[in-house]
């Protein structure tokens, strides 16, 4: 089938033909729109209900393999995949953490903090309090670029090495930390930056 067979599925044969000349990626919320004005269609954009709820429904079947005994650590990809469903597409830094428990099966995915279009203050103290209420042996660090570039900076490696500090502290493992862009994602630790 094609892909406008296959969106003709989900909104129907007249929205479909509309929308089928747009990247899939655009059309699903997981990229910005590539021909965005600045003014009305930038504040008017939205997805098409239906295409929201099946790009849910990935993300609800992503989380669930994540769920699932040691899934996550067998498979860095899957973890790349629920996380650039998640904030790929923000145009906002956001920091999120994956919170593990013992045997390395998700307690928690979540943002604990926002920040604007080119950084995000985090603040140790409160991961670390984040950790502890949550009862969690391990941790997934993630947070996106807006910019598109899903490479490491300086300050991205250094905040690194103080929340593996402090969460150390507390019995609390940093097992990874992921960069975002888009459907991009880098591992520090597949880069040996743990």
């Amino acid at each position: 089938m094609s892909n406008a067979d296959l969106l003709a599925m989900l909104v129907g044969r007249e929205t479909a033909k509309a929308l089928a000349a747009k990247p899939l990626a655009e059309l699903f919320g997981f990229t910005k729109p590539r021909q965005k004005q600045l003014c009305e269609d930038a504040a008017t954009y939205t997805v098409h209900p239906a295409l929201a709820a099946a790009k849910e429904l990935f993300t609800r079947c992503i989380r669930e393999r994540m769920e699932e005994e040691d899934l996550c650590f067998s498979s860095p990809e899957t973890t790349k995949a629920f996380l650039c469903s998640k904030i790929g597409h923000l145009e906002h830094e956001a920091f999120w953490c994956l919170w593990l428990d013992a045997q390395h099966r998700l307690i928690l995915a979540e943002e604990l903090f926002r920040g604007t279009i080119t950084q995000a203050s985090v603040y140790p103290r409160e991961v670390v309090k984040r950790a502890l209420a949550v009862n969690a042996a391990a941790v997934i660090l993630a947070h996106n670029h807006p910019s598109g570039v899903a490479e490491p900076s300086q300050a991205d490696q250094m905040l690194t090495r103080t929340l593996k500090e402090a969460l150390a502290l507390v019995d609390v493992r940093v097992l990874d930390h992921f960069v975002i862009a888009g459907h991009q994602g880098t591992s520090f630790a597949a880069r040996g930056l743990l």
